[in-house]
């Protein structure tokens, strides 16, 4: 154990300083003893952990330690007993990442939750696990999803500044005196590009090639976020790969089953299928019309963040398709339901009982401007009455 100890000390004091605070932390409820944070690959979820580690404990009083299941010293350990192990030397609270790796862990944090009532559990899952419907845990969990950096983080980060989240109906009603606010210290449209082509994984901030790195998570949240979680034969990966890049030629666009079933040479029930992994996997977004959902065939699929889109299409990117995508992911992300509007470029959007349309552009257009539709404009700084600036919806999280 006492390496395991080592390994957290290096890794709290090696955190880097510009690790910028997480909205999560403040909204996950610590007192719990059974946390689940799931997020997809490349998200952060590890130093989310670490910062929790490093803000709420005491490296010398060592009541808290962090383990990547990874470690192969877990094939022969149980999670169990090396739990009550570090329970009976004064540990309080464990942090297990990754935990999917390990066979049978769900049972075990049951065991755990049950058998050692003075220990708290905070892991790290994939958001292919389906957390709130495993009957080991449903019950006992409290699931929290990570998600990447919404642009009010991003800005946040690279800048060194503290700017607040606001609410979809704060923005709709107030986003004049909001945009001034943040004028008042930025020019947000100035940087909105770098937050479209890498500003929403975390490790943008690496010194390494940040699409190269994005490919590589990539594949492995196809070979092991989908293949591995949903027990799918190796050899379905070339299909699975060649799905989402035909996808994402064509995305935001109505996907042909019947199409890409042949270009994939699986079933129309497969393609189907896929599609909700790779939606599980946040690698795509679907939006549906009113009144419908999955397993139904989806009107559009997005990418799921905009980052995603320039490593996996080679060709030109619409600008468009950037826009929309920018929208749907920020206002997604929020908690919102969104659904396709009557017209391309549209959306449903309801949140809190509420219902909004959405037009979105790329600038102001002189024509009659209809009072039930909340026109999102690219290239606009300041709104006006229904007209609203794109970027800052961007701030919802």
């Amino acid at each position: 154990m006492e390496s395991f100890f080592r390994t957290h000390k290096y890794l709290v004091e090696h955190l880097f300083e510009d690790a910028t605070p997480r909205l999560l932390m403040q909204q996950v409820d610590w007192s719990r003893r059974l946390i689940g944070i799931k997020g997809a690959r490349g998200v952060g979820k590890t130093t989310f952990l670490l910062q929790y580690a490093k803000e709420f404990f005491e490296l010398d009083k060592r009541d808290c330690l962090y383990i990547n299941m990874n470690q192969f010293y877990f094939t022969v350990r149980t999670i169990f007993s090396f739990a009550k192990e570090f329970v009976e030397k004064g540990g309080k609270t464990l942090l297990l990442d990754q935990v999917y790796k390990y066979p049978g862990w769900s049972k075990e944090l049951r065991e755990c939750y049950e058998c050692l009532p003075q220990l708290k559990i905070v892991f790290t899952g994939s958001t292919v696990n389906k957390l709130g419907e495993d009957t080991e845990l449903a019950s006992i969990v409290d699931v929290y999803n990570l998600r990447g950096f919404s642009y009010r983080e991003f800005l946040n980060i690279q800048f060194g500044k503290n700017f607040k989240p606001y609410g979809l109906d704060d923005i709709i009603n107030n986003h004049r005196e909001i945009a001034e606010d943040i004028f008042s210290e930025i020019n947000p449209l100035e940087h909105l590009w770098g937050y479209i082509h890498h500003g929403y994984y975390p490790f943008f901030l690496e010194k390494r090639n940040f699409s190269e790195n994005l490919l590589k998570t990539v594949n492995m949240m196809l070979e092991v976020d989908v293949l591995s979680i949903k027990q799918i034969e190796m050899s379905y990966l070339p299909k699975l790969r060649k799905l989402l890049y035909l996808l994402s030629l064509s995305a935001p666009g109505k996907p042909n089953i019947s199409q890409l079933s042949t270009d994939c040479e699986i079933s129309r029930a497969t393609v189907t299928n896929y599609l909700e992994y790779l939606r599980s996997a946040r690698l795509i977004n679907m939006l549906y019309r009113e009144g419908e959902e999955f397993p139904k065939k989806p009107d559009m699929v997005y990418m799921h963040n905009t980052n995603l889109i320039f490593p996996l299409k080679i060709s030109d990117v619409n600008d468009q398709e950037l826009r929309e995508t920018f929208f749907y992911n920020q206002v997604h992300h929020s908690d919102s339901k969104l659904k396709k509007g009557a017209k391309s470029g549209m959306f449903i959007v309801e949140n809190d009982d509420k219902k909004y349309k959405f037009k979105i552009d790329g600038q102001k257009t002189r024509g009659k401007h209809k009072p039930e539709m909340i026109y999102v404009i690219a290239n606009l700084e300041r709104g006006d009455r229904n007209i609203i600036p794109l970027w800052l919806f961007g701030f919802l999280y």
